[in-house]
């Protein structure tokens, strides 16, 4: 199916389609304006412009190119508007590329293709049908119910990232050891495309609403208003959402460094524990050692072995637990400045 048509908007009555681009032109001669429009152009469709309507061949260009910043460039005949398109589907942000051409007598629109290759525009027809009063004006309220198109597919896509990434902010804060903080990066990344692209589409407006484009009807700026308003608050949105992931991050990495810190402390109450204990058997290992080389004949000979072993066990235990209460009294005693300074 071709998504390429050719209409002559009339003054009065219903659009009329037309095969070639060279036909609608001539019959808007006399009769409303012509509206062009592509999607996924090849570039032999869209050089013929150049010598139908007198655009650039430098805007031709920028029109095949998918990695072009909105821009607004103003020409004798025309003026060359480039905007983006955000759709945001299965985790995946898409910023597509609509060029517009505006003159007196005719309107371009040029359509690049989605990840699906179906024009981002695909329903534009439809719209401007429903709305074919206010078509009829010109070509300026054509290019309005474009960009309000573009507009309203914005705000899905930032409506869906505010939704995930409150989702997202719930996983960190329910099980902060199974998040991945690659979801923020990749979050970061994003708004930092849509502020890129914001930003240049607020000048875009600001410069139709100061009527430095002169194609821009008088009573069609109080549309460009409202754009301009909903560019504004877009705009403020991706702002506090690149505060939000900012602030996510570092409740993370907060996260992260208790996690650490309390696996440190249990680590080394173990390690004290395990200290405690050797310190306190290495004498007794020392006695046990000594005392039992050769069997029983070391200490007191083959003949007292009974009375000697028992008060040599004896006097283990005595030493063992000797030690235990020292060591403790040191504990305690190191302890005890640390809790009067924390006071």
């Amino acid at each position: 199916m071709s998504h390429t048509f050719f209409c002559q908007i009339c003054n009065n009555g219903p659009p009329k389609r037309f095969e070639t681009a060279v036909s609608a032109v001539e019959a808007a001669v006399g009769n409303g304006y012509a509206w062009l429009h592509y999607g996924g152009p090849s570039r032999k469709e869209l050089s013929g412009l150049v010598e139908l309507l007198g655009l650039h061949s430098l805007s031709i260009e920028d029109c095949l190119d998918d990695n072009q910043v909105p821009k607004i460039e103003d020409f004798p005949d025309n003026t060359f508007i480039l905007f983006n398109i955000f759709e945001y589907k299965r985790c995946i942000l898409e910023v597509g590329e609509i060029n517009m051409f505006i003159g007196d007598k005719f309107f371009v629109s040029i359509s690049h293709l989605n990840s699906m290759q179906r024009p981002y525009l695909d329903d534009i027809q439809r719209i401007v049908e429903k709305n074919i009063e206010g078509v009829q004006q010109g070509p300026s309220y054509l290019m309005y119910l474009i960009l309000d198109y573009i507009v309203d597919h914005k705000f899905v896509a930032i409506e869906a990232i505010e939704d995930e990434l409150d989702d997202v902010e719930g996983v960190l804060i329910a099980e902060p050891a199974s998040f991945k903080p690659a979801e923020l990066i990749r979050f970061r990344r994003y708004l930092l495309r849509l502020r890129k692209s914001l930003f240049h589409e607020r000048e875009i407006l600001n410069k139709i609403c100061r009527k430095d484009c002169r194609f821009i009807s008088e009573q069609s700026i109080y549309h460009y208003r409202d754009i301009y308003d909903h560019l504004v608050r877009f705009y403020e949105l991706t702002e506090s959402y690149r505060d939000i992931v900012t602030g996510l991050m570092e409740m993370y990495l907060s996260m992260l460094n208790n996690e650490m810190a309390r696996a440190a402390n249990e680590t080394n109450m173990t390690v004290r524990r395990l200290t405690l204990i050797t310190t306190i058997f290495m004498p007794l290992t020392l006695l046990a050692g000594i005392g039992g080389m050769s069997e029983w004949s070391m200490i007191t000979g083959p003949d007292n072995w009974r009375v000697s072993y028992p008060a040599f066990m004896l006097g283990m235990v005595f030493l063992g637990l000797a030690s235990y209460s020292f060591l403790s009294r040191l504990d305690r005693k190191r302890a005890g400045p640390k809790r009067i300074r924390h006071r």
